[in-house]
Protein backbone atom coordinates (compact mmCIF):
# COMPACT_ATOMS: atom_id res chain seq x y z
CA UNK A 1 0.00 0.00 0.00
CA UNK A 2 2.92 2.31 0.72
CA UNK A 3 3.92 2.57 -2.92
CA UNK A 4 0.34 3.22 -4.00
CA UNK A 5 -0.03 5.98 -1.44
CA UNK A 6 3.31 7.53 -2.32
CA UNK A 7 2.57 7.60 -6.05
CA UNK A 8 -0.95 8.93 -5.59
CA UNK A 9 0.15 11.91 -3.54
CA UNK A 10 3.51 12.91 -4.95
CA UNK A 11 2.34 13.93 -8.41
CA UNK A 12 -0.15 16.66 -7.69
CA UNK A 13 -0.03 17.77 -4.05
CA UNK A 14 1.80 21.04 -4.65
CA UNK A 15 0.00 21.84 -7.91
CA UNK A 16 -3.53 21.69 -6.52
CA UNK A 17 -5.46 24.94 -6.32
CA UNK A 18 -7.43 23.50 -3.41
CA UNK A 19 -5.69 22.41 -0.22
CA UNK A 20 -7.70 19.56 1.25
CA UNK A 21 -7.76 18.84 4.99
CA UNK A 22 -9.20 15.48 5.99
CA UNK A 23 -10.74 15.96 9.45
CA UNK A 24 -11.16 12.56 11.12
CA UNK A 25 -12.96 12.78 14.44
CA UNK A 26 -15.63 10.92 16.36
CA UNK A 27 -19.03 12.48 15.69
CA UNK A 28 -20.77 9.41 17.13
CA UNK A 29 -19.78 6.92 19.82
CA UNK A 30 -18.16 7.46 23.23
CA UNK A 31 -15.93 10.36 22.13
CA UNK A 32 -18.64 12.29 20.26
CA UNK A 33 -18.18 15.24 22.64
CA UNK A 34 -14.61 15.65 21.36
CA UNK A 35 -15.63 15.45 17.71
CA UNK A 36 -18.42 17.97 18.25
CA UNK A 37 -16.04 20.42 19.91
CA UNK A 38 -13.28 20.09 17.30
CA UNK A 39 -15.63 20.39 14.33
CA UNK A 40 -17.28 23.48 15.87
CA UNK A 41 -13.86 25.10 16.38
CA UNK A 42 -12.67 24.28 12.85
CA UNK A 43 -15.89 25.74 11.43
CA UNK A 44 -15.48 28.88 13.55
CA UNK A 45 -11.86 29.35 12.44
CA UNK A 46 -12.85 29.22 8.78
CA UNK A 47 -15.82 31.51 9.38
CA UNK A 48 -13.48 34.09 10.96
CA UNK A 49 -10.51 33.71 8.59
CA UNK A 50 -12.13 32.66 5.33
CA UNK A 51 -11.39 29.55 3.30
CA UNK A 52 -8.63 31.03 1.14
CA UNK A 53 -5.00 31.34 2.23
CA UNK A 54 -1.88 32.03 0.16
CA UNK A 55 -4.01 31.92 -2.99
CA UNK A 56 -5.33 28.43 -2.23
CA UNK A 57 -8.82 27.41 -1.20
CA UNK A 58 -8.82 25.34 1.99
CA UNK A 59 -11.45 22.60 1.93
CA UNK A 60 -12.18 20.58 5.07
CA UNK A 61 -13.52 17.06 4.47
CA UNK A 62 -15.17 15.70 7.64
CA UNK A 63 -15.26 11.97 8.35
CA UNK A 64 -16.72 10.23 11.43
CA UNK A 65 -14.40 7.65 12.98
CA UNK A 66 -16.90 6.67 15.73
CA UNK A 67 -13.76 6.52 17.91
CA UNK A 68 -12.68 3.18 16.39
CA UNK A 69 -8.96 3.13 15.46
CA UNK A 70 -9.52 0.72 12.54
CA UNK A 71 -12.08 3.17 11.15
CA UNK A 72 -9.60 6.02 11.52
CA UNK A 73 -6.91 4.11 9.63
CA UNK A 74 -9.28 3.08 6.83
CA UNK A 75 -10.69 6.61 6.48
CA UNK A 76 -7.21 8.17 6.46
CA UNK A 77 -6.16 5.78 3.69
CA UNK A 78 -9.24 6.61 1.62
CA UNK A 79 -8.73 10.34 2.09
CA UNK A 80 -5.07 10.16 1.09
CA UNK A 81 -5.56 7.88 -1.94
CA UNK A 82 -8.97 8.89 -3.27
CA UNK A 83 -9.45 12.48 -2.08
CA UNK A 84 -5.74 13.31 -2.33
CA UNK A 85 -5.82 15.34 0.87
CA UNK A 86 -2.79 17.44 1.77
CA UNK A 87 -3.29 17.17 5.54
CA UNK A 88 -5.09 14.77 7.85
CA UNK A 89 -6.22 16.05 11.24
CA UNK A 90 -8.30 15.33 14.33
CA UNK A 91 -7.66 12.01 16.16
CA UNK A 92 -9.65 12.08 19.38
CA UNK A 93 -7.94 9.12 21.09
CA UNK A 94 -4.37 7.84 21.19
CA UNK A 95 -4.99 4.47 19.42
CA UNK A 96 -6.45 6.40 16.46
CA UNK A 97 -3.47 8.75 16.28
CA UNK A 98 -1.04 5.83 16.42
CA UNK A 99 -3.00 3.97 13.73
CA UNK A 100 -2.40 6.70 11.13
CA UNK A 101 1.29 7.27 11.90
CA UNK A 102 2.61 4.80 9.28
CA UNK A 103 0.26 6.22 6.64
CA UNK A 104 1.42 9.77 7.31
CA UNK A 105 5.04 8.65 6.95
CA UNK A 106 4.50 6.60 3.77
CA UNK A 107 2.45 9.27 2.03
CA UNK A 108 4.43 12.23 3.42
CA UNK A 109 1.14 13.80 4.50
CA UNK A 110 1.20 15.95 7.66
CA UNK A 111 -1.06 14.71 10.46
CA UNK A 112 -2.20 17.42 12.89
CA UNK A 113 -3.18 15.82 16.20
CA UNK A 114 -5.89 18.06 17.66
CA UNK A 115 -6.85 15.89 20.64
CA UNK A 116 -4.96 12.70 21.60
CA UNK A 117 -2.54 13.30 24.47
CA UNK A 118 -0.12 10.39 24.95
CA UNK A 119 3.47 11.58 24.88
CA UNK A 120 4.82 9.09 22.31
CA UNK A 121 2.50 10.06 19.45
CA UNK A 122 4.77 12.62 17.77
CA UNK A 123 7.67 10.14 17.93
CA UNK A 124 5.83 7.67 15.68
CA UNK A 125 6.10 9.73 12.48
CA UNK A 126 8.14 12.76 11.36
CA UNK A 127 4.92 14.02 9.74
CA UNK A 128 2.93 14.26 13.00
CA UNK A 129 2.54 17.62 14.74
CA UNK A 130 0.35 18.24 17.79
CA UNK A 131 -1.77 21.24 18.80
CA UNK A 132 -3.53 19.66 21.79
CA UNK A 133 -1.45 18.66 24.83
CA UNK A 134 0.41 15.79 26.44
CA UNK A 135 -0.86 14.21 29.66
CA UNK A 136 2.52 14.61 31.41
CA UNK A 137 2.34 18.40 30.92
CA UNK A 138 -0.57 18.63 33.36
CA UNK A 139 0.09 15.56 35.52
CA UNK A 140 3.55 16.63 36.66
CA UNK A 141 2.33 20.10 37.59
CA UNK A 142 -0.65 18.87 39.64
CA UNK A 143 1.75 16.51 41.46
CA UNK A 144 3.92 19.48 42.43
CA UNK A 145 0.86 21.43 43.56
CA UNK A 146 -0.51 18.54 45.64
CA UNK A 147 2.81 17.95 47.41
CA UNK A 148 2.98 21.63 48.39
CA UNK A 149 -0.64 21.81 49.57
CA UNK A 150 -0.83 19.25 52.35
CA UNK A 151 -1.93 16.34 50.18
CA UNK A 152 0.16 13.44 51.46
CA UNK A 153 -1.77 10.29 50.56
CA UNK A 154 -3.32 9.79 47.12
CA UNK A 155 -5.22 7.08 45.24
CA UNK A 156 -4.71 7.17 41.48
CA UNK A 157 -7.73 6.25 39.34
CA UNK A 158 -7.15 6.28 35.59
CA UNK A 159 -8.69 4.87 32.42
CA UNK A 160 -6.90 1.71 31.35
CA UNK A 161 -5.26 2.80 28.09
CA UNK A 162 -2.11 4.66 27.03
CA UNK A 163 -3.06 8.20 28.17
CA UNK A 164 -4.13 6.87 31.57
CA UNK A 165 -0.78 5.11 31.96
CA UNK A 166 1.00 8.31 30.85
CA UNK A 167 -0.90 10.46 33.34
CA UNK A 168 -0.46 7.99 36.19
CA UNK A 169 3.28 7.49 35.70
CA UNK A 170 3.99 11.21 35.39
CA UNK A 171 2.00 12.00 38.53
CA UNK A 172 3.26 9.09 40.64
CA UNK A 173 6.95 9.62 39.84
CA UNK A 174 6.80 13.33 40.71
CA UNK A 175 4.51 12.95 43.76
CA UNK A 176 6.59 10.15 45.32
CA UNK A 177 9.79 12.10 44.68
CA UNK A 178 8.27 14.90 46.75
CA UNK A 179 7.55 12.51 49.63
CA UNK A 180 3.94 11.65 48.81
CA UNK A 181 2.33 8.22 49.32
CA UNK A 182 0.30 6.31 46.72
CA UNK A 183 -2.27 4.33 48.72
CA UNK A 184 -3.69 2.49 45.70
CA UNK A 185 -3.38 2.53 41.91
CA UNK A 186 -6.71 1.77 40.24
CA UNK A 187 -7.37 1.27 36.54
CA UNK A 188 -10.90 1.41 35.10
CA UNK A 189 -12.13 0.13 31.72
CA UNK A 190 -12.08 2.72 28.95
CA UNK A 191 -15.40 1.66 27.41
CA UNK A 192 -18.64 2.37 29.32
CA UNK A 193 -17.05 2.40 32.77
CA UNK A 194 -19.04 1.94 35.97
CA UNK A 195 -16.87 3.87 38.42
CA UNK A 196 -18.81 2.85 41.55
CA UNK A 197 -16.84 -0.26 42.62
CA UNK A 198 -13.52 1.47 41.89
CA UNK A 199 -14.58 4.52 43.89
CA UNK A 200 -15.42 2.23 46.81
CA UNK A 201 -11.89 0.81 46.68
CA UNK A 202 -10.55 4.36 46.61
CA UNK A 203 -12.68 5.38 49.60
CA UNK A 204 -11.55 2.33 51.59
CA UNK A 205 -7.93 3.50 51.25
CA UNK A 206 -8.87 6.77 53.04
CA UNK A 207 -6.72 9.08 50.90
CA UNK A 208 -6.45 12.85 51.09
CA UNK A 209 -7.24 13.00 47.38
CA UNK A 210 -7.98 10.94 44.30
CA UNK A 211 -5.85 11.70 41.25
CA UNK A 212 -8.20 10.99 38.37
CA UNK A 213 -7.77 10.81 34.62
CA UNK A 214 -10.74 9.90 32.46
CA UNK A 215 -11.05 10.97 28.82
CA UNK A 216 -13.03 14.01 27.83
CA UNK A 217 -16.72 13.07 27.97
CA UNK A 218 -16.58 10.73 31.00
CA UNK A 219 -16.06 13.34 33.72
CA UNK A 220 -19.79 13.86 34.27
CA UNK A 221 -20.37 10.16 35.00
CA UNK A 222 -17.36 10.04 37.31
CA UNK A 223 -18.47 13.06 39.35
CA UNK A 224 -22.05 11.76 39.62
CA UNK A 225 -20.86 8.45 41.05
CA UNK A 226 -18.25 10.18 43.25
CA UNK A 227 -21.08 12.14 44.87
CA UNK A 228 -23.51 9.20 45.04
CA UNK A 229 -20.98 7.21 47.06
CA UNK A 230 -20.45 10.12 49.46
CA UNK A 231 -16.74 10.61 48.80
CA UNK A 232 -17.22 14.38 48.69
CA UNK A 233 -18.71 14.30 52.21
CA UNK A 234 -15.80 12.13 53.39
CA UNK A 235 -13.49 15.05 52.62
CA UNK A 236 -11.67 13.30 49.77
CA UNK A 237 -10.46 15.83 47.24
CA UNK A 238 -10.39 15.50 43.45
CA UNK A 239 -7.16 16.41 41.67
CA UNK A 240 -5.79 15.61 38.23
CA UNK A 241 -5.47 16.86 34.68
CA UNK A 242 -8.47 18.88 33.55
CA UNK A 243 -10.36 16.22 31.58
CA UNK A 244 -12.45 15.33 34.64
CA UNK A 245 -13.87 18.87 34.89
CA UNK A 246 -14.20 19.30 31.12
CA UNK A 247 -15.93 22.60 30.23
CA UNK A 248 -18.28 20.74 27.87
CA UNK A 249 -19.85 18.83 30.78
CA UNK A 250 -19.04 21.02 33.80
CA UNK A 251 -22.24 23.13 33.77
CA UNK A 252 -24.33 20.00 34.46
CA UNK A 253 -22.07 18.37 37.08
CA UNK A 254 -23.65 19.89 40.21
CA UNK A 255 -22.17 21.69 43.18
CA UNK A 256 -20.34 18.64 44.54
CA UNK A 257 -17.59 19.33 42.00
CA UNK A 258 -16.92 22.79 43.51
CA UNK A 259 -13.39 22.87 44.89
CA UNK A 260 -11.92 20.26 42.53
CA UNK A 261 -8.39 21.35 41.61
CA UNK A 262 -6.92 20.44 38.24
CA UNK A 263 -3.95 21.40 36.09
CA UNK A 264 -4.77 22.01 32.46
CA UNK A 265 -4.10 23.94 29.29
CA UNK A 266 -7.43 25.75 28.89
CA UNK A 267 -10.51 26.97 30.68
CA UNK A 268 -13.46 28.77 29.09
CA UNK A 269 -12.93 31.21 31.98
CA UNK A 270 -9.35 32.04 30.88
CA UNK A 271 -8.92 35.77 31.37
CA UNK A 272 -7.73 37.24 28.08
CA UNK A 273 -9.31 39.41 25.41
CA UNK A 274 -8.56 36.72 22.83
CA UNK A 275 -10.37 34.05 24.84
CA UNK A 276 -13.36 36.21 25.69
CA UNK A 277 -13.88 36.90 21.98
CA UNK A 278 -13.43 33.18 21.22
CA UNK A 279 -15.92 32.02 23.85
CA UNK A 280 -18.49 34.61 22.78
CA UNK A 281 -18.21 33.66 19.09
CA UNK A 282 -18.16 29.93 19.83
CA UNK A 283 -21.22 30.01 22.08
CA UNK A 284 -23.13 32.23 19.66
CA UNK A 285 -22.44 29.77 16.82
CA UNK A 286 -23.10 26.55 18.76
CA UNK A 287 -25.12 27.20 21.93
CA UNK A 288 -22.59 25.33 24.04
CA UNK A 289 -19.35 26.24 25.80
CA UNK A 290 -15.95 25.57 24.19
CA UNK A 291 -13.66 23.14 25.98
CA UNK A 292 -9.97 22.25 25.79
CA UNK A 293 -10.53 19.97 22.80
CA UNK A 294 -12.00 22.89 20.88
CA UNK A 295 -8.80 24.92 21.13
CA UNK A 296 -6.85 21.93 19.81
CA UNK A 297 -9.03 22.13 16.69
CA UNK A 298 -8.98 25.93 16.43
CA UNK A 299 -5.21 26.09 16.80
CA UNK A 300 -4.77 23.14 14.45
CA UNK A 301 -6.45 25.15 11.70
CA UNK A 302 -4.35 28.18 12.58
CA UNK A 303 -1.21 26.05 12.25
CA UNK A 304 -2.26 24.84 8.79
CA UNK A 305 -3.13 28.37 7.62
CA UNK A 306 0.09 29.90 8.92
CA UNK A 307 2.20 27.11 7.42
CA UNK A 308 0.56 27.72 4.02
CA UNK A 309 1.33 31.43 4.31
CA UNK A 310 4.94 30.59 5.12
CA UNK A 311 5.30 28.24 2.13
CA UNK A 312 3.53 30.64 -0.22
CA UNK A 313 0.84 28.05 -0.82
CA UNK A 314 3.13 25.04 -1.33
CA UNK A 315 1.19 22.15 0.17
CA UNK A 316 3.54 19.18 -0.11
CA UNK A 317 4.18 17.44 3.20
CA UNK A 318 7.85 18.28 3.61
CA UNK A 319 7.24 21.99 2.98
CA UNK A 320 4.30 22.14 5.38
CA UNK A 321 6.01 20.26 8.20
CA UNK A 322 9.13 22.41 7.90
CA UNK A 323 6.95 25.54 8.04
CA UNK A 324 5.06 24.29 11.09
CA UNK A 325 8.16 23.72 13.21
CA UNK A 326 8.79 26.65 15.55
CA UNK A 327 5.58 28.56 14.74
CA UNK A 328 4.35 30.59 17.72
CA UNK A 329 1.13 32.53 18.28
CA UNK A 330 -1.43 33.78 20.78
CA UNK A 331 -4.20 31.21 21.23
CA UNK A 332 -7.43 31.56 23.22
CA UNK A 333 -5.58 29.43 25.81
CA UNK A 334 -2.57 31.79 25.94
CA UNK A 335 0.80 31.82 24.14
CA UNK A 336 1.70 28.56 22.38
CA UNK A 337 4.37 27.30 19.99
CA UNK A 338 5.41 24.15 18.16
CA UNK A 339 8.67 22.68 19.44
CA UNK A 340 10.94 22.52 16.36
CA UNK A 341 12.67 19.41 17.70
CA UNK A 342 9.69 17.27 18.76
CA UNK A 343 6.79 18.87 16.78
CA UNK A 344 4.91 18.89 20.05
CA UNK A 345 3.12 21.83 21.64
CA UNK A 346 4.71 24.15 24.18
CA UNK A 347 2.09 25.95 26.27
CA UNK A 348 1.11 27.37 29.62
CA UNK A 349 -0.43 25.02 32.16
CA UNK A 350 -2.83 26.55 34.66
CA UNK A 351 -3.87 25.38 38.12
CA UNK A 352 -7.64 25.81 38.36
CA UNK A 353 -10.35 25.35 40.99
CA UNK A 354 -14.01 24.75 40.18
CA UNK A 355 -16.04 27.72 41.41
CA UNK A 356 -19.51 29.10 40.79
CA UNK A 357 -19.55 32.39 38.88
CA UNK A 358 -22.80 34.12 37.91
CA UNK A 359 -24.67 30.94 38.71
CA UNK A 360 -22.48 28.70 36.51
CA UNK A 361 -19.61 26.34 37.26
CA UNK A 362 -16.20 27.27 35.84
CA UNK A 363 -12.58 26.17 36.14
CA UNK A 364 -11.11 29.34 37.62
CA UNK A 365 -7.36 29.67 37.06
CA UNK A 366 -5.25 30.78 40.02
CA UNK A 367 -1.66 29.89 39.07
CA UNK A 368 0.26 29.74 35.79
CA UNK A 369 3.26 27.63 34.73
CA UNK A 370 4.64 29.16 31.55
CA UNK A 371 5.96 27.52 28.38
CA UNK A 372 5.70 23.92 29.53
CA UNK A 373 7.33 21.36 27.23
CA UNK A 374 6.38 17.70 27.39
CA UNK A 375 8.16 16.43 30.55
CA UNK A 376 8.17 12.83 29.29
CA UNK A 377 10.28 13.78 26.27
CA UNK A 378 12.56 15.94 28.40
CA UNK A 379 13.16 12.94 30.67
CA UNK A 380 14.39 10.85 27.73
CA UNK A 381 17.16 13.30 26.84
Amino acid sequence: MAAVIGMSVAGDASAQETVKVGLIVSMTGPQASTGKQIKAAVDLYQKEHGNTVAGKKVEVILRDSASVPDNTKRIAQELIVNEKVNVIAGFEVTPSALAIAPLATEAKVPAVVMAAGTSIITERSPYIVRTSFTLPQSSVIIADWAAKNNIKKVVTLVSDYAPGADAEKSFVDRFKAAGGEIAAAIKVPLASPDFAPFLQRAADAKPDAIFVFVPSGQGGTFMKQFTERGLDKAGIRIIGPGDVTDDDLLPAMGDSVIGAVTAHLYSADHDSAKNKAYVDAFQKANNFRPNFMSVGGYDGMHLIYEALKKTGGKADGDSLIAAMKGLAWESPRGPISIDPETRDIIQNIYIRKVEKKNGQLYNVEFATFENVKDPAKAAKK
